[in-house]
């Protein structure tokens, strides 16, 4: 899976925090019952909510990793738009498909 260049930069610098972010985050992910797949479109939807570009297109690459749909990922997307505004949705879903673009799908 791609990781942008300033992920890999911080992962090499700091890799002691990157090492104690990555258990907590396998830690919060067993925690309860939602299958991966779902785990991916909900933290999609935060991501949109804090209109994070690179969380947003993180979480767009796990989620396809997971096996989400690009339907799934869309709705996840157009889910938004009551709670977070159109101009916040229009942004995720240009993020959306820069990584599907990217990913050539």
């Amino acid at each position: 899976m791609y990781l942008p260049k300033t992920y890999e930069d911080f992962s090499d610098k700091f890799s002691a925090i990157m090492k104690d972010y990555q258990q907590l985050g396998k830690v919060c992910r067993e925690a309860g019952p939602l299958e991966f797949k779902y785990q991916d479109l909900v933290k999609l939807g935060i991501a949109i909510g804090t209109n994070s570009r690179g969380a947003v297109m993180s979480s767009v690459r796990k989620a396809l990793a997971s096996g989400a749909t690009l339907e799934e990922i869309r709705h996840a997307v157009l889910l938004s738009l009551t709670t977070t505004g159109f101009p916040n949705m229009i942004a995720a879903l240009n993020w959306v498909d820069e990584v599907l673009e990217h990913e050539g799908k």
